[in-house]
Formats: structure tokens, sequence, C-alpha cells
């Protein structure tokens, strides 16, 4: 089984990045083929332009980057989204990433009645690293917003599995030691989610 980590940060040195090489190790450790989307790296354009538009319409060919990063998620069994929280969502990069990427006719069909929902086969993990702390989160319903937005208004709408969901809180106030731990177990987290669920669908289609 095959798990495609993708990740959006700037920097090479954040957290965020760091989080993410902790996840491949692990990830890696158990046997489980791993890719990794570094969209900043890659120099994925998250612009929604009139090419893509005319794709949603169904006037015009896919794009060829497009194109490419689907190919990606098809191989892929497993899919986390790995980003930092920015103004309690996605960062812009992921964004446009998700609307470029999870479009009508491959994510999602809306000429069928009813829709058909085309991603049944993928498992979505999300593994964010927010600046607020876990009481500001569910003191303001930040962490149910976010739930509702990833969950059941792109995962869920694709037909795709929601699998974990975990947080790294209060990342740049707190003492490193402690940050350090609520990584470890994070991605503890994710990885066993992954390795669970490879073990529940053994020798079944997936």
């Amino acid at each position: 089984m095959r798990t495609l980590v993708v990740v959006a940060h700037p920097d090479e040195h954040s957290l965020t990045r760091a989080v993410a090489d902790r996840l491949v190790d692990a990830l890696s450790e158990d046997g489980h083929d791993v890719d990794v989307a570094d969209l900043h790296a890659e120099g994925f354009d998250p612009r929604f332009t009139l090419a893509d538009r005319r794709r949603y319409r169904a006037e015009g060919p896919l794009p060829d980057d497009i194109a490419a990063e689907q190919r990606r998620i098809d191989r892929a069994d497993h899919l986390v989204l790995l980003f930092p929280v920015y103004w309690w969502s996605m960062p812009a990069m992921l964004k446009g990433w998700v609307d470029r990427v999870f479009v009508n006719g491959w994510a999602f069909d809306d000429t069928t009645t009813p829709m058909t929902r085309k991603l049944g086969g993928l498992t979505v993990h999300l593994l964010m690293v927010g600046g607020e702390d876990a009481a500001g989160y569910r003191k303001r319903g930040y962490d149910s917003a976010i739930d509702t937005q990833m969950r059941v208004g792109i995962i869920g709408y694709c037909g795709a599995r929601a699998g974990a969901s975990e947080y790294v809180f209060d990342a740049e106030s707190r003492p490193r030691a402690e940050v350090a731990r609520d990584v470890t177990a994070a991605v503890e987290a994710v990885s066993t989610a992954v390795r669970t669920a490879r073990r529940d669908t053994a020798g079944q289609p997936v």
C-alpha cells in the first residue's frame, strides 16, 4: 500500500517540515511505500486559472500539472495533508491544490443523479500544526470548524474515508520538549491509523 504525504510550508526548516520528515520516517520504517508532495519545493502553482475553469465546465483539457497530481493520488491508498493552520484554515498553497486537483469528473461527478463520489478507495488523514493552544481551539469552535470544512466538505464530499485528525497545538510558545512530545504523539497516531487500515484491508480490493 502507498501513502501520499502532501506538505504545505515554504520554510524547509519549519516545524511543519520537520513533522513531515518524522512521519515519512515512521511510515517507511513500517514498510510503507511513501510519496511526498512538497508543494512549495516542487513549485506547484495554486492559482485557479481560466484553464481550470474551462476544465471544470468540461470546455477544455485538464492542465498537465493537475493530471500529474491526480495520478499521484490515484496510486495512493492513503493521503496525509500536513500543514500549518493559518486563519483557522489551511494555507493558500494547500487550498489552491485542493481547488485545482479535486475537480468535477475526477473527485466527484455531478452529472449523475445522485452525484457520484469517486474517491471511495482513498483514506485521508490530517496532521495540523497550530499556534493556538487546544483550549483556545475548543472554546472558539475552531477545531469543529476545521473538521467540518476538511472532513465533511472535502473528504466526505468526494467519498473518501476520513482517517486520523491530529494537531500539534501551541507550537510557537511552548517549551521545545513539550512540542517534541506532541509531535511524537501526532506522528504515532497518524502512522498507527495507516498501519491499522492496512491490516483491516489486507487481501481485500481497495
